[in-house]
């Protein structure tokens, strides 16, 4: 765009031929190089603020992949007791936190063959405290022992197992269970803490973590009248 200026002279007029201006947000002139000029300006100054943000975030994953370490974790659920194997533990990464110790994944021959102090269940990761002496009876749990023989109890029982602790039918006082105890069929969820065999008595003592409320009822059962039924690891509770 252009303007015209027709300054006058003596004896006649001429005219005068100029680019044309503009004026900008703050009054100054401003010509179409001049605010081609500061576009580009913009555009560099954006895209110097993409890099920088792209730096920034690819610097902060960089540095989370430096504070992660393999652990161990669980495949499946381990109860107390229950001796750990090669096919309970897979190794996971995890970014490190204060405070919390796990056992790092070549470590593993640190635990395998150790009996579990803790119910576990699968993906659990794995920490120095829940393998060794068990701690038991945990917080609601109680712990007791009944006494049973061959046909009460399958011969594969063994610590850790889970169970369902059943009132049958059997003994000479069955008829005792009629006096406000549990009633033939009552049942309870449990796990297996021991396993100890009396070759003179003909007896297996079993003791038996499960719920305070529950042990408490099972306590009123007479010897004899109790059987107990492996299950699949969870399916006791």
């Amino acid at each position: 765009m252009t303007t015209t200026d027709t300054p006058v002279h003596e004896g006649g007029t001429s005219t005068v031929t100029r680019p044309a201006r503009w004026l900008d947000s703050t009054g100054t002139p401003s010509t179409p190089s001049a605010r081609h000029g500061r576009r580009e300006l913009k555009r560099l100054l954006a895209g110097l603020v993409l890099v920088l943000g792209c730096a920034a975030a690819g610097m902060w994953w960089m540095a989370g992949l430096d504070n992660r370490i393999s652990v161990l974790a669980l495949t499946r659920p381990v109860a107390i007791g229950q001796t750990l194997t090669a096919g309970d533990l897979r190794a996971v990464d995890i970014s490190t936190a204060d405070g919390v110790t796990l056992v790092p994944a070549d470590h593993a021959s640190t635990v395998l063959g150790r009996p579990m102090a803790t119910n576990l269940g699968p993906g659990a990761l794995l920490t120095p405290a829940s393998v060794g002496v068990a701690a038991i009876p945990a917080a609601g749990q109680a712990l007791t022992a009944i006494a049973v023989k061959a046909g009460q109890f399958p011969p594969e029982l063994s610590p850790g197992a889970p169970v369902s602790v059943i009132v049958t039918a059997a003994g000479p006082t069955a008829t005792s269970t009629s006096g406000g105890g549990p009633a033939p069929g009552a049942s309870w969820p449990a796990t297996v803490v021991s396993v100890s065999h009396s070759e003179t008595e003909q007896t297996t003592v079993v003791s038996l973590s499960l719920d305070t409320g529950a042990a408490t009822a099972l306590a009123q059962v007479p010897s004899g009248q109790l059987a107990l039924v492996l299950q699949a690891a969870g399916g006791a509770r």
